[in-house]
């Protein structure tokens, strides 16, 4: 795998990871989701240095975007616990998504596929009055199932990133280090200083003649004197 084709596949897996993101962070919205909506904010901003880090050779931005994408990761893995109900978790207690600020849950809940929602009408006794309570069924896929797909994508995306962007950071480390300081040019165009220590320098002399009516003057530069001499015609 060439250093070329793996940076170009690390700015296709940016530009995957900020479509799917957005696309998620649109129904998040939808569905009052603020942590969600918060993560996937910080998402987007550190895909995008990433994606110019890789675009313009800048290694400290694509380690920034590798070191975010184990936290990503990390965030995706509890994501699909929670909505599995992996150990004490519970997505009926997913108003942790909300930070307990609204009642509302996961957008696809009532508008997943072949979901069907029905108004209870009464509403319970004990329930208060400004809350509205549904039933949902016939849904083809429950929508737990559907925030576990977005976050396995994610997840996958993620772990993609982070094995391309070490290996870039790597590439980029490499040829630093290797760079042909002797009078030659690195594959961004930049050319390194001359190397001078195995030259041996020697005195280089320079004449200017100065023509005038009787007589002809020059002068003989050299790197440590300035000579004027005179020369009959």
């Amino acid at each position: 795998m060439g250093y070329c084709s793996g940076r170009c596949t690390l700015i296709f897996i940016c530009g995957m990871q900020l479509a799917c993101v957005l696309e998620r962070q649109i129904f998040d919205f939808l569905g009052y989701q603020w942590a969600p909506i918060l993560a996937n904010f910080v998402h987007i901003i550190i895909v995008i240095l990433g994606l110019f880090g890789t675009i313009q050779y800048r290694p400290r931005y694509i380690t920034g975007y590798a070191v975010w994408l184990v936290l990503w990761a990390t965030w995706n893995v509890f994501v699909i616990c929670f909505y599995l109900e992996a150990g004490d978790l519970s997505k009926e207690t997913d108003l942790i998504l909300t930070f307990n600020i609204s009642m509302h849950r996961s957008w696809w809940m009532e508008n997943g596929p072949g979901c069907t929602v029905t108004s209870v009408t009464p509403a319970p006794d004990w329930a208060p009055e400004d809350h509205r309570y549904i039933t949902v069924s016939g849904c083809l896929l429950e929508y737990q199932y559907i925030e576990v797909a977005h976050s396995s994508l994610q997840l996958l995306l993620a772990l993609a990133g982070f094995v391309y962007a070490c290996y870039v950071v790597k590439c980029i480390t490499e040829e630093e280090d290797s760079f042909d300081f002797i009078g030659g040019f690195d594959s961004y165009g930049y050319q390194g200083p001359q190397k001078t220590s195995h030259l041996q320098l020697q005195p280089m002399y320079i004449k200017f003649p100065w023509i005038t009516t009787d007589n002809t003057f020059y002068l003989s530069a050299s790197s440590d004197m300035l000579n004027c001499k005179r020369r009959s015609k």
